[in-house]
């Protein structure tokens, strides 16, 4: 019997309903492109003929920033492509010169990042990570206590690797082994929800946790003056990541699971012994972590200590792993994309874009009653935490947020790093789709699916409220003790 004469139960041939879908899928995609393309066309024709008081770099580095955004949303093209493509459009067009592209490649973040992946690469490949994981869970027996006690390792985990989709993979065979060893479905998916929300949420707590922290710490700079270190960064953020963390292992604890499973107890055995090696790399790790956290004492700069403890720590005399292996677990897509969102970014500073929006939202309000600063922090953090939805990259977020949210209501009357910080910790709430994060769809995709898109949205809706309240409370109350005042 041939392909075509076979049939499923409802008696239609399979080949004709996957052409029939893909067909679907291919006249939708048509239709966003075609949309887009056209609010391409009608946003640069406003930019340029109908919006006054605009140089022709501000109407360009407008129109790039316009395009790139509908790109990413409304024609759902790849993020580093479309940044790219932004970036050199923008030195084609004299917006800025071939030289912001060239820095931007090499600049301090992008270093930083390198360094920082090869680093991370290192504590993979070797296993190390793990291992650690394992070791800090060790002492916990019941179910409610190792989901308390992973929360905490995934926490850590965010100061030593600078990618979210690289701890994912990371941590993945230790919630194999924890779903192995406890045995119970309901568990299985609750630990599966934990896991990718916890490395999310945490990865806040870190400078060096995404690449939407270092573009959010390089437009403070520039916009306030203000320098975020490492060590300040964390002081600012950690407690916060720490916070939702908890707060969503609680979630998933107490609506996924019934009493029983929270008291079940664990079959894992304690966790393997550090050898002379591991604890050599770990040495070097906690030096290099240490170091990034008293910068401001030695004057050191963060990418030169991250590039002596990546060239260390990959040393085949030390980890047994070659540089040059390192190097492969480095995201150079992340790293690319990182730079041409840079170039974007200071392209708005710099030819004074981001001033005249920032400037204009001021003069609408003139003369009426502002909101309150509580109002708008809640705003602005209730936009970037649903950001998400539309806006897959975490760092495309950032980018987009800072321009267009943060510093426009910064000039209603907010210190724009409060507002900056609000929207880019706010952009890091990205776990109500499965393709919202890739740690997500990691974890969502196993076979067969540990959770279901109803439980993640369920999750989604739990989680938003507290996340939203937490982000709000910190920008209030927390950060005007540590020097950013509202």
């Amino acid at each position: 019997m041939s392909e075509q004469q076979v049939l499923p139960a409802d008696g239609h041939p399979l080949p004709a309903v996957a052409s029939r879908v893909a067909e679907r899928q291919i006249s939708l995609r048509f239709v966003r492109i075609l949309v887009g393309v056209l609010l391409v066309a009608f946003a640069t024709f406003a930019i340029f003929a109908s919006i006054d008081g605009l140089s022709t770099d501000m109407r360009i580095a407008l129109s790039v920033f316009a395009a790139t955004l509908i790109a990413w949303t409304v024609m759902d093209l790849p993020e580093t492509p479309v940044a790219l493509a932004g970036a050199l459009a923008l030195v084609l067009a004299g917006a800025v010169g071939e030289q912001a592209l060239f820095s931007a490649l090499g600049s301090e973040i992008v270093v930083l990042m390198l360094a920082a992946f090869v680093i991370g690469a290192v504590l993979k490949q070797t296993g190390l990570a793990e291992r650690f994981a394992f070791r800090m869970l060790a002492p916990f027996q019941t179910v409610q206590g190792i989901f308390w006690a992973t929360t905490g390792a995934i926490f850590l985990s965010a100061f030593l690797v600078p990618s979210t989709s690289a701890r994912a993979a990371i941590l993945m065979p230790i919630f194999l082994s924890l779903s192995a060893a406890i045995g119970r479905p309901a568990v299985t998916r609750a630990l599966a929800l934990l896991f990718p929300s916890a490395i999310l949420l945490s990865a806040a707590a870190s400078l060096t946790g995404a690449g939407a922290h270092l573009v959010a710490a390089d437009a403070v700079r520039r916009v306030s003056g203000q320098s975020v270190d490492f060590a300040t960064w964390a002081m600012l953020s950690a407690p916060f990541a720490l916070l939702s963390s908890l707060i969503a292992c609680g979630l998933i604890l107490y609506m996924f699971l019934n009493g029983e499973d929270r008291q079940a107890q664990a079959a894992h055995g304690p966790g393997a012994a550090f050898s002379h090696r591991d604890k050599t790399i770990l040495a070097v790790v906690g030096a290099t972590v240490a170091l990034w956290a008293t910068g401001g004492l030695h004057g050191i700069g963060l990418p030169i200590v991250a590039l002596v403890g990546a060239l260390v720590v990959a040393s085949e005399s030390i980890s047994g792993i070659t540089f040059k292996a390192a190097l492969k677990g480095v995201e150079w897509n992340l790293l690319l994309f990182l730079a041409a969102t840079l170039v974007i970014g200071e392209a708005l500073l710099e030819t004074g874009a981001a001033k005249l929006v920032v400037d204009r939202v001021m003069a609408a309000f003139q003369g009426s009653v502002a909101p309150a600063p509580w109002i708008l922090i809640a705003f602005a953090a209730i936009v970037s935490a649903l950001a998400h939805i539309v806006i897959t990259s975490r760092t495309a977020r950032a980018t987009v947020l800072i321009p267009a949210l943060a510093l426009p209501l910064a000039g209603l009357g907010v210190n724009p790093a409060a507002m900056i910080l609000v929207v880019t910790l706010g952009s890091g709430f990205c776990q109500t789709l499965m393709v919202s994060a890739k740690p997500v769809t990691l974890f969502g995709g196993m076979e067969p699916p540990a959770f279901s898109a109803v439980d993640l949205l369920w999750l989604s809706a739990l989680l938003f409220v507290p996340f939203v309240a937490l982000l709000g409370a910190f920008a209030i109350f927390a950060w005007p003790l540590v020097g950013i005042p509202l």
